[in-house]
Formats: C-alpha cells, structure tokens, sequence
C-alpha cells in the first residue's frame, strides 16, 4: 500500500509552506510516528511524522515553497525493513557527483559564453570560482564569486543559507512598519529598587507555592495592563480608515527562539494574578524554544513587550509589531549614580522605550503611558499589589 503524506495545514491563514529541511534520506525505511521533515511557515517551525512505518519516497526537495495540502512524499507501506536502502539514497548519490567534479582538473571545468565574458572583462581567476555545478560554470557563478582584495592574507570564504521563511517573513513585516507607520520611540528610566525588594523577600515562598520564578516580565505585565486602561488609544490599531480599540488587553511577549524571534500573547492579561502571568510566560517561553509554538499562540496581541536587558543590551528603539500601535522596550539594569532629596545615591536603574505610531498616538498619551508605567514599576505595593496588608494575596501566597 501507498501512502501519501501531504503539507499539513499549520493554520487558518496560511496557504504555503517551505520545506526547511527532511530528517530523513529518499528510500529509507521509516517508522510511524516518526519525524520526516520539518516544514516553516511565516509564523512557525512544525515538524511532519510519518502516518505508517515503510520505505519513503520524497516527492518535494528542501527549500521548495509547497502549497498545503500538496503531496510531499509517499510511504510503501508494504515493505519491510531489511536494514538497507531499499531504493538508491538520492543524496548520497548527489554527494559522491560533486565530489567527483571538485576532483575534476581545472581544464575540465565548462564555462559559458557569458560567464568566460565577465571573467575576462572583470579579471576573476577560473580557479576562485570553483568547477561550477555538474562541472558546468555559469553566469550566475561569476557574478557570485568574490575576487581576493588586494594580498589579502588568510581565509577568505563566504557561506551562503536560504533564509527561513520565518525569517524572510519577519523582514518584509519590519521593513513595512518603517514604510507604513509614523514611528516614534521616546525613553525614560526605573529605578527598580522596590521590586528588587518585593522580589528578594517572596521569591522562595512564590517558587514553592507556583513552582515560577518570581520575575520583572510580570510587573511589567501588570504594569502594562493598567498604563492601558488610563491611555486606551496605546491599545488600539488602524483598520483602513477606522480606529479600532480593545477593551482586553493581549500582551505579545518577545521571545527569542532557534528559529528567530517569536511573540507569543498572554490572552486576558489584565485579569491575570501575579503567578498565573508567570506561569503562562514560562509556559509560552518553553514552546518557543523546544519549537513547538503554534500560530494560534502568537496569532492577535494588541501590545507588545521585549526584553533586550537580557541579552546585554543599554537602550534601543524597538520596531513596532503589526498591526499594533507601540512596544515597550526593556532594557538591563545598571548600578547608576541618581540624585534622591539632594543626595547622589547609587540605584538599579532600567531605561525604557515606548515606540508608537504617531499617527493615532499623540506624544502627550505616549509620554503618559510611560510616565505611569514608570511610576507603577517604582511603588508596585501600592499601584500593583494592593497595598502593604494585601502583597501575599495578590502574589497567591
């Protein structure tokens, strides 16, 4: 019996995929439930299991965009696994040609008419250009090559990858916010010494209680939820000619995965305790970075927050996630000398970044929204927690 397996459908609003890579080789035995490829899409990274266990046939090469639905190999179930290659390893095959054309002397390399033209015009040696594909050299393999500059010494080799299509995606919608969006980015800066101390007395007992650390993602979080309610066009986003405004707040949160950066939304945040953000950020944050993301958990957010403290990073602007309206930016957290009631004293100090699309977006609310996260971030026990007698409740201890 034949099987087909075909592109899955990774969700509503896509109709293509790319095959990034296949897990296994052309004529292999497979076993059910076994990972065969893995297929990317513009919001993820899924993987595709065999449905039985036979020798596959791969249909559709890596790096090819393929519509859903489209057959990309077949599975003879019938056969049994003998432990050898039932049909000729394709890539093997592939590897042992070009390994005998690099061995190919230089006289037997072909070149085209073109490509003998730009080398004589450009004065590009055959031998930094290679044997060319099938020992054919093309104009394709000119233009790419990248003459030695001068008595350079040393390596000089380039590598060239296909850009995933998570990644190309990602570019196209970056480059849009600039051409589409009138972004602006204003700052400001925590002091965060209130929540190191919040942090510092309950972070055992909230670990042992919600098995989540007691993190800063949700004082900003909550932080964030409330400067939305005082500046509701910060959580609203253009529609053609409309304005459309949310009265929930769906918080992106920034996470950087093996497939690039990825924004999983905290559904209903404003209603979220202090150990339930946690644990769905841990929640969200794992699926990010062993790959098994889904669409639907990235899929809406009406505001973003990153985090570039954690790589190392001081202050930045960071680019706004369509179709929102602003991102907050975080940054990490330096001992700074500050002025307090005359007195220079040293604090952590976190700079932050508000960049906003000014076109729905005054810079009197843009400032305010940052203004009241700051202040929120710097009296957490009152604006956040309730007050003194009502910390332990509102963290769920």
């Amino acid at each position: 019996m034949i099987l087909e397996i075909k592109v899955p459908s990774p969700g509503e609003s896509i109709n293509e995929v790319e095959i990034s890579n296949w897990l296994v080789s052309n004529g292999q035995y497979v076993e059910k439930d076994q990972e065969i490829c893995e297929i990317d899409s513009d919001k993820a990274t899924l993987t595709v299991s065999a449905e039985d266990s036979g020798v596959i046939s791969i249909l559709k090469e890596s790096e090819l965009t393929i519509p859903v639905g489209e057959v990309i190999c077949k599975i003879d179930t019938s056969a049994k696994n003998t432990n050898k290659s039932v049909a000729i390893n394709k890539k093997q095959e592939e590897e042992k040609i070009e390994v005998s054309i690099n061995q190919l002397p230089e006289s037997e390399s072909i070149a085209s008419p073109a490509a003998k033209k730009i080398m004589r015009e450009k004065n590009i040696d055959q031998n930094i250009i290679g044997s060319g594909k099938g020992g054919r050299i093309t104009k394709q393999d000119v233009i790419k090559s990248k003459p030695a500059m001068g008595n350079a010494f040393g390596e000089r080799n380039q590598n060239r990858k296909r850009l995933s299509s998570l990644r190309r995606k990602l570019a196209a919608r970056l480059v849009s916010v600039k051409n589409e969006t009138a972004m602006l980015t204003t700052f400001n800066e925590i002091d965060m010494t209130a929540i190191n101390e919040v942090r510092s007395k309950y972070k055992d007992d909230f670990y042992e209680k919600h098995s989540a650390k007691l993190g800063f993602m949700s004082f900003f979080t909550k932080s964030v939820t409330r400067a939305l309610d005082m500046f509701p066009d910060v959580n609203s986003m253009i529609d053609g000619d409309e304005l459309v405004s949310f009265d929930y707040k769906d918080i992106s949160i920034a996470v950087s995965s093996p497939k690039g950066l990825v924004v999983p939304v905290l559904r209903n945040a404003q209603d979220m305790s202090f150990d339930q953000a946690e644990q769905e950020i841990m929640r969200l944050a794992n699926k990010a970075r062993n790959g098994s993301i889904s669409v639907d958990d990235m899929i809406g957010g009406t505001f973003t927050i990153t985090n570039g403290g954690v790589f190392g990073s001081m202050l930045s602007t960071p680019i706004i996630n369509p179709p929102q309206s602003a991102i907050l930016g975080m940054h990490n957290i330096v001992e700074r000398p500050v002025a307090i009631e005359g007195k220079v004293v040293i604090r952590p100090i976190m700079y932050v970044a508000l960049s906003y699309d000014h076109r729905i977006i005054d810079g009197k609310q843009s400032v305010g929204f940052l203004v009241a996260v700051k202040e929120a971030l710097e009296n957490p026990v009152e604006h956040l927690l309730g007050g003194q007698k009502n910390i332990k409740k509102n963290l769920g201890l």
